[in-house]
Order: structure tokens, then sequence, then C-alpha cells
């Protein structure tokens, strides 16, 4: 359904000759294919679980966010993304380390708190990466990226308030992976990541 959408509005922007609005509907299209695609090519089975939520916030991130400017029209669209991120990037932290402590090739076995600790450390530094990312582009290709407020039109504003979200939401995922741990009953957290496990042996020879 989101495809069909984006699809319509990429056929309505060559039509109405908006050639930037196409090229960035194109754009949003080819990176929600992204995930499906590099699977198949890769020979990597993802859970539909996870490409749904990659294709779902790249739609809403990108699509929503910037080519129909709900960052600007909606106040919390931005901090619902990075909120959204945080748990996402925390889920990707727990998945690293599961695999660590499973691997037969790598002699480590953490305790549930460091694991939590990893998972947060781990979506925290790459949110405070995509922050540095959007400054770079706002500073060489002149976008807006970082927006702008009325009492802080540098941008620095809604970067920290950026950074405090998905500082927020990575731990609480982290703090909730970690009780389902240590009360040794099964997250949904976990289940994604046993499935994936399971859907690519040929990853995981262990």
């Amino acid at each position: 359904m989101l495809w069909a959408i984006m699809a319509i509005e990429f056929a309505l922007s060559l039509y109405e000759a908006q050639w930037f609005t196409a090229f960035l509907v194109f754009a949003v299209i080819v990176l929600t294919l992204a995930p499906a695609a590099l699977g198949h090519r890769l020979r990597v089975h993802i859970p539909s679980e996870f490409q749904l939520l990659a294709v779902v916030f790249v739609f809403a991130a990108l699509f929503l966010g910037e080519i129909h400017r709900y960052y600007e029209l909606i106040w919390w669209w931005d901090i619902a993304l990075h909120a959204t991120s945080g748990l996402l990037l925390g889920i990707v932290g727990f998945l690293l380390v599961y695999l660590l402590n499973q691997s037969e090739h790598v002699d480590i076995h953490l305790r549930p708190h460091f694991v939590a600790m990893f998972a947060f450390m781990f979506a925290v530094a790459v949110g405070t990466l995509w922050e540095i990312f959007e400054f770079a582009m706002d500073r060489v290709f002149g976008t807006t990226m970082q927006k702008p407020m009325l009492d802080d039109p540098s941008g620095l504003t809604d970067t920290m308030w950026d950074l405090i979200v998905n500082m927020l939401a990575a731990a609480s995922i982290s703090v909730l992976g970690w009780w389902y741990t240590r009360r040794g009953e099964i997250s949904f957290v976990e289940v994604w990541i046993r499935r994936f496990i399971e859907r690519n042996p040929r990853l995981f020879p262990f």
C-alpha cells in the first residue's frame, strides 16, 4: 500500500513536471525496496517484521517528513521518529551481542546488564553519528536536516532534543531487554533475533 501511494505520487510529480519531487519520491522508493533486494541478493532472509519496520520508517521519515513537510506541520513528528530509531538501534545492539555470546569463535560471555549497556551505547553512538551527518549535510549542501526553531535558528536545540529522545528510547529498550533476561523470560526482541538466526543458518554455523 505504501509503495502504491509513492508510485502514484511519483507519477503525479512527473505529470506536473515537478522534477525534484519526482526524484525524491523515486529515491524513497528505492530505499524502501533496499532491505528486500539486499536480502535476496545476499541470500539473507530478513524477517517480515524487520522489513515492515524499515519500510514504514523510511516512508515516515523521508516521504512524509521531508517531501510532505510533516516535520513542519506536526511538531512531534521528528520526536516520534527519533524515538523509533532509538528502539530499533537498541534491538540491533542486542542482536550483535547475542551473536557474540553464542559464537564458538569468540571467547566472550557477557552478563545481562553488560548486554543491555552495550545495546544502549550502540544506539546512542549511531544516533550521534546521524546528528553529525545532518550537521555536515547542512553545512556542505545547505540543506535543513537540522530543523531550525524560532528561538534557535542554528538548529542546536533540535539536535539536542533528537539526542535526548534517542537516548531515552535506547534506555527503555535496554532496560526491557535486561529485565526479561534477568527473569529468564523471552522478550519480543529475543524472539525476533532467534527467528533471524533460525532462518539464516548459513550465517551462523554455531
